[in-house]
């Protein structure tokens, strides 16, 4: 087995704009949902935490079966739509029509979820 994104290789490195703070944490996933083989749950649930926004580039591969565990979880996800993409644009849409109609996280846009946040 070959990882296709390993810390330190072009793959792996983020654009200047999203690169962590110093004070952010920093999990590796390295399975479909970001749930498994890592500390998030725990980490959430340390903080209080119920809700989480989760976005990315694969919808159909990373973000619906994290938005279907953390469900499982008890957490609640707010999928923000227009900051997912997809390695399959097609299946990218059916993973995110499922999400919308499954009920599984809220769904939002990134103009939407910024307002409130700055009401925060």
């Amino acid at each position: 087995m070959h990882p296709w994104f390993l810390r330190g290789t072009p793959g792996f490195e983020l654009v200047p704009e999203l690169q962590p703070r110093a004070d952010e944490a920093i999990l590796d996933k390295i399975t479909f949902s970001a749930f498994e083989g890592t500390p998030l749950a725990m980490i959430l649930r340390d903080l209080g935490l119920t809700s989480f926004a989760i976005c990315g580039i694969a919808t159909e591969i990373g973000i619906d079966p994290t938005v279907r565990h953390a469900t499982d979880l008890g957490l609640v996800p707010i999928a923000v739509r227009d900051a997912c993409g997809a390695g399959h644009h097609e299946a990218g849409e059916r993973s995110m029509e499922s999400i919308v109609f499954m009920g599984d996280a809220i769904v939002t846009d990134v103009q939407a979820i910024t307002a409130a946040m700055a009401r925060g």
